[in-house]
């Protein structure tokens, strides 16, 4: 029985497959190298400009997420929120938070869309919530592979 630390490779390995069926023309691909972590920023700037302990929440539930899929992962995410939140914070200090997260959500969703419509296929969160927690970690594995990082 694994404890609660124990990694579920095959798991994220079926996952990032899927995910990557509906992920196989290179336009669309390199769409979702720059508009997944623009949606990632933007949305946990729209959830800061509520209040920034729902963001933290936020972050904090979606690293347990990552935790019990890969460490790897997990680390690799807790790195990138980590500098995420501080951009977050300077863009609250400037006073451009809602205004900044809003035009980044809906630019990248755009761009999301006209990626599946170059695909032919539609976005896997259609079929399952949990893809848009596992689109950031297409975008990893693909740097990961490409600079030799097992997961």
């Amino acid at each position: 029985m694994p404890d609660a630390l124990t990694t579920e490779p095959r798991r994220v390995n079926q996952l990032l497959a899927h995910y990557g069926q509906s992920h196989t023309h290179p336009t669309n691909e390199q769409i979702h190298y720059l508009a997944i972590p623009v949606i990632m920023f933007s949305l946990t700037g729209l959830i800061s400009s509520i209040h920034f302990g729902l963001a933290y929440f936020f972050v904090a539930a979606s690293l347990v997420y990552y935790l019990r899929l890969s460490v790897v992962f997990f680390v690799s995410m807790a790195v990138i929120s980590t500098a995420m939140l501080l951009g977050l914070h300077a863009l609250d200090g400037l006073h451009v938070l809602l205004s900044t997260s809003i035009a980044l959500f809906v630019v990248a969703w755009i761009f999301q869309f006209i990626g599946h419509k170059i695909e032919g296929k539609k976005p896997s969160f259609f079929e399952d919530i949990q893809y848009l927690w596992v689109g950031p970690l297409f975008v990893l594995s693909k740097l990961f592979t490409a600079i030799g990082v097992r997961w």
